[in-house]
């Protein structure tokens, strides 16, 4: 964490947490060095939210730490909710703080008559009363070109390289799960300074849920694979581990930001060709969904913590990224 020398946030600046991810919202505080501002947000009986903010932030730079994940349409109406109530209370500019930007995978049409849902979630965010918005490994970059206010994005890759650096793993290859991934690869490879190898794979059905693979590009036999993506939903990525260990590779490694871990996703996952998923805590894990100590969860408080004191001193937050070796958000 590179606060430096004492520098403290002022007495202009709140920090609150929705409930979606409060532990990750009391480690910003933390690294911040103040108090989580206190909000109440009750559910009624009929599932409306009422949310009340019980401290003054007239004047203030807020920011407002949650994650639109599972149930994902109950944390994005409390974070509107939020921004709403702060936006009346005269807080003088309010950031959201989404490290798991929900819908992003909406991005586009890939059919007749579907909607472009990140877009919209993007525009109530703005009209909620978001001033500026905060996320980490967008699940499509270009996503940030929806939004009509500023958008820092993030990346937690140097805390995942670090812990691999820190792993000492030997004769290992970077892996992209597709051609789309290939750029993070990249980087994942530079930065560890490994080779890499591309699969390919082919999606079918509604949403594309029918994931096959089809074609390894690179050398991967007898080697130790890092299989690399921005998120585990519902563990198709297993076909990817499985095609690994046909291809003779050693049992995988999986790095990913975002740990959404739906459905029957901890029982595919919970095999021999997979060895570990390393994940940030973007998104809560509890125990249960740790498959046996299987999932290794970082923290990425200290990156946010750095990227919302920049971003309230008014300095570069690229400079974040420059000073871990990574010439630029992924």
């Amino acid at each position: 964490m590179s606060i430096r020398d004492g520098e403290s946030v002022g007495n202009d600046f709140r920090l609150f947490s929705g409930r979606a991810n409060p532990e990750l919202g009391k480690e910003i505080a933390q690294h911040l060095d103040i108090n989580l501002g206190k909000v109440e947000v009750q559910t009624f009986p009929d599932t409306e939210l009422h949310v009340q903010i019980e401290e003054s932030v007239r004047g203030t730079d807020v920011y407002i730490i949650q994650s639109t994940c599972e149930p994902v349409n109950d944390t994005l109406m409390e974070l509107l909710i939020m921004l709403d109530a702060l936006r009346r209370a005269s807080a003088r500019q309010v950031t959201a703080v989404i490290p798991y930007f929900g819908y992003a995978r909406q991005d586009h049409k890939s059919t007749g008559r579907e909607p472009i849902s990140a877009k919209l979630v993007m525009d109530l965010l703005t009209t909620a009363g978001a001033d500026r918005i905060i996320s980490v490994d967008l699940h499509a970059t270009q996503i940030q070109g929806f939004a009509n206010i500023p958008f820092d994005h993030l990346t937690a890759l140097p805390t995942l390289a670090s812990y691999l650096k820190e792993k000492t793993l030997e004769n290992t290859v970077i892996v992209s799960p597709d051609v789309g991934r290939a750029k993070l690869a990249e980087k994942y490879a530079d930065i560890l300074k490994m080779p890499l190898a591309i699969m390919h794979k082919q999606r079918s059905g509604i949403g594309g849920q029918v994931v096959e693979v089809n074609q390894i590009v690179g050398e991967v036999a007898g080697k130790t694979p890092i299989l690399i993506d921005d998120i585990i939903a519902g563990g198709s990525i297993y076909k990817h581990a499985d095609a690994l260990l046909e291809a003779d590779a050693q049992p995988v490694y999986i790095s990913i930001t975002h740990p959404v871990l739906t459905g029957q996703s901890l029982q595919l996952l919970n095999r021999s060709s997979i060895c570990e998923i390393i994940a940030t805590n973007s998104i809560p894990v509890p125990v249960e969904k740790q498959i046996d100590g299987k999932v290794q969860v970082l923290s990425i408080a200290p990156l946010l913590a750095e990227a919302i004191f920049r971003i309230h001193k008014h300095r570069s937050v690229s400079r974040v990224f420059f000073d871990q070796q990574l010439a630029f958000p992924v």
